[in-house]
């Protein structure tokens, strides 16, 4: 009624008189009420002094802790064609299982003898490379006895050397006897022609002393004869020894030149053969990659690459598995405001899809179906979603995570952090401020607001 009329109901009819009127009006009713009203405000203002927990939330999906834990696809290292399937999806393989058999599509790689001929190869080589080893022993040996065949020679002709520096001396004598010889020679020759001049000597004395100077003179030409015949035997003999020594060297040097091409081909020859042994590793390694193992313990969720005589690239996915051993991880993201409320090893609690959960916020110590995380990595760069990322592993100090929770399924995450007054929190977010920053290794309850 909007009593807008000079007429007043309430003045006109007494509401009293009806039954409905008489309990309504009632005065007890009022004394009830504000008993009411007045244990609604006390406890009103004791709850607003109650703990509460600021919090901030996240979603996620779990994960591993480890990344060879997680979800992995098995690829071809080389190209190749399809010849048999030994799995099939939902199969379980250990570590080593082969999962297909793959051919080559290389023509280089077509012969199936190709390991056992690049191993002959090696062989030939390497036979090879042991005579070019003996054609080195032998020419160092060679070198060895030139050297020591000119040390002789060198010797023989320097004794000849030294018996024609010695006929020279002799030689040198005998000119000098000889020259001596003529000296008497020719004054008794002088002396006896006087005499016979004088008379005291007869002629066949004078042509006697004159027979005997040519004699002398005969015998100086003669010495002299000799003297440059050792001259010229001694000369022959140093020049006997610069050939000697010459030739010898010659003959050295070439012997050296063999050996130097002969350890240069046998250089050559184990690189070769060093080349062929890792094409020979190369091809064996190569055939064991035609099988395609597992790479750890798991099961076989998918056959990317299907069918028999399907080809493929090398790199290219064939099969996926999952893992059976992990340690599980919620991977979570937060809101960049939110980042520098996280620290390492702080406590966070998880509902995981498909478990019933019921939460209070402030008050996770009342809170059913949720379960314990810490966090163990806080990335640094933000990712493509706006958010950063973090990762939370189980709580040791909480029950376990359920043992069917499988990697994928959603996560959502709930930190906790600061505890402080209700009244605080409404206050906060009436102002729309971020939670209190903090430091995990502090006590105590609220802190002055820092912005952020």
């Amino acid at each position: 009624m909007l009593n807008i009329t000079e007429n007043k109901l309430n003045k006109e009819v007494d509401l009293k008189v009806f039954e409905s009127g008489r309990l309504v009006f009632h005065h007890r009713h009022y004394k009830h009420f504000n008993r009411f009203l007045m244990a609604f405000t006390i406890i009103g203002l004791i709850i607003l002094f109650l703990p509460w927990t600021q919090t901030i939330n996240g979603n996620g999906y779990l994960t591993t802790l480890t990344p060879d834990q997680r979800p992995q696809t098995v690829q071809s290292a080389i190209p190749g064609r399809i010849e048999k399937w030994y799995v099939r999806e939902g199969d379980f393989v250990e570590a080593g299982d082969t999962i297909l058999v793959m051919s080559e599509v290389k023509d280089e790689y077509f012969d199936p003898r190709l390991v056992d001929r690049t191993q002959m190869q090696i062989d030939a080589k390497s036979r090879s490379v042991g005579s070019y080893r003996e054609k080195v022993r032998a020419l160092e040996a060679q070198i060895v006895a030139l050297g020591q065949e000119r040390g002789l020679k060198l010797e023989q002709t320097r004794n000849k050397l030294m018996q024609a520096n010695l006929k020279v001396k002799s030689d040198s004598i005998d000119l000098e006897a000889a020259r001596t010889g003529i000296l008497i020679a020719q004054r008794q020759f002088d002396r006896t022609s006087t005499l016979e001049d004088e008379g005291l000597k007869a002629v066949t004395d004078v042509e006697e002393k004159r027979l005997k100077l040519q004699e002398a003179q005969a015998k100086l030409i003669s010495a002299e004869n000799k003297l440059l015949a050792s001259k010229n035997e001694v000369l022959n003999a140093r020049m006997e020894v610069g050939r000697i020594q010459a030739e010898y060297t010659d003959k050295i040097s070439k012997a050296q030149s063999d050996l130097f091409t002969a350890q240069s081909d046998q250089f050559d020859t184990e690189a070769q053969v060093t080349k062929l042994e890792n094409q020979f590793t190369n091809y064996e390694r190569r055939r064991d990659l035609n099988v395609i193992r597992a790479p750890q313990n798991g099961f076989v969720n998918k056959a990317i690459q299907s069918g028999i005589g399907q080809t493929f690239k090398e790199g290219e996915q064939l099969v996926s598995i999952m893992p059976t051993s992990v340690d599980l991880a919620v991977e979570t993201y937060v809101a960049p405001i939110d980042l520098p409320l996280i620290h390492l090893g702080e406590k966070f609690r998880i509902q995981f899809d498909g478990w019933p959960a019921i939460i209070f916020s402030g008050w996770p110590n009342v809170s059913y179906g949720t379960y314990g995380g810490v966090v163990v990595a806080i990335e640094t760069n933000i990712s493509q979603n706006g958010k950063y990322r973090i990762l939370i592993a189980p709580d040791p100090d909480d029950h376990p995570w359920p043992a069917q929770l499988r990697v994928g399924s959603g996560a959502y995450s709930l930190g906790l952090l600061q505890d402080v007054p209700i009244w605080f929190e409404l206050w906060r977010q009436l102002n729309g401020f971020p939670p209190n920053y903090y430091n995990p290794n502090d006590t105590g309850t609220a802190k002055s607001m820092e912005k952020q």
